[in-house]
């Protein structure tokens, strides 16, 4: 998914000759944080709300203020995750989003990106997932995936963090395809690979599932 597609139309811009009042009024309407200032098609920056919370501040037009945030955008083909980036590098809630001529086509807020992550094939797919620790020198995705396979199991999705104890190693998260990875555990630490944590979904065993009926008979006589 990119940037383009996930636009959000209910947001404005302003420009800079508006009031800081017009700006405060829209922000606790849309219950965001910051707007976007746009003049001529050209993107400003964003006018952040703590910079006219102050009674005296909102009769000020909006380009008399020192907008922030003007690097703060992406193009419109670029994919989300460079929009959560973005979001997380400026610590703002709202990203612009500008042609290829650099002209500012609207904006996204990280909860709508969030919405639309939420969405995508790898979250809503059934599956479990495991952390692994590794050297970074030792990771090489192609074997964990062969390995993987081996088993039966496919990989959704994938993400790395440096590992704040050592900096040497990293943390692979990812989503297998498969509720029950038991075996692909057992397989990939008899190569030497050190699995730190496991999110799995269980299903309810048979015995279990009697148990349960007959306690909700019970409970119903």
């Amino acid at each position: 998914m990119i940037a383009t597609e996930l636009i959000n139309p209910v947001i404005p811009s302003l420009h800079p000759s508006d009031l800081a009042e017009k700006a405060l009024h829209w922000m606790e309407e849309l219950r965001v944080n910051q707007l976007p200032v746009v003049e001529n098609g050209i993107y400003a920056g964003l006018i952040r709300d703590e910079a006219v919370l102050e009674a005296a501040q909102q009769k000020k037009q909006v380009g008399s203020f020192p907008l922030v945030d003007k690097n703060c955008f992406v193009y419109e083909n670029q994919h989300f995750y460079d929009i959560i980036k973005a979001a997380a590098e400026f610590g703002v809630q709202t990203v612009a989003v500008l042609d290829g001529e650099g002209l500012y086509q609207g904006v996204i807020t990280l909860e709508d990106t969030i919405a639309a992550f939420a969405q995508t094939a790898a979250v809503q797919s059934p599956g479990a997932i495991m952390i692994l620790s590794l050297n970074q020198v030792d990771y090489s995705m192609a074997e964990i995936g062969r390995l993987i396979e081996s088993d039966g199991g496919k990989i959704l999705c994938s993400s790395i963090s440096t590992d704040l104890h050592d900096p040497s190693r990293i943390k692979l998260t990812l989503k297998i395809n498969k509720k029950d990875i038991s075996r692909i555990i057992a397989t990939l630490e008899r190569f030497g690979y050190r699995i730190i944590a496991t999110f799995q979904e269980t299903e309810v065993m048979s015995n279990d599932k009697d148990r349960l009926d007959m306690l909700i008979r019970f409970l119903e006589i």
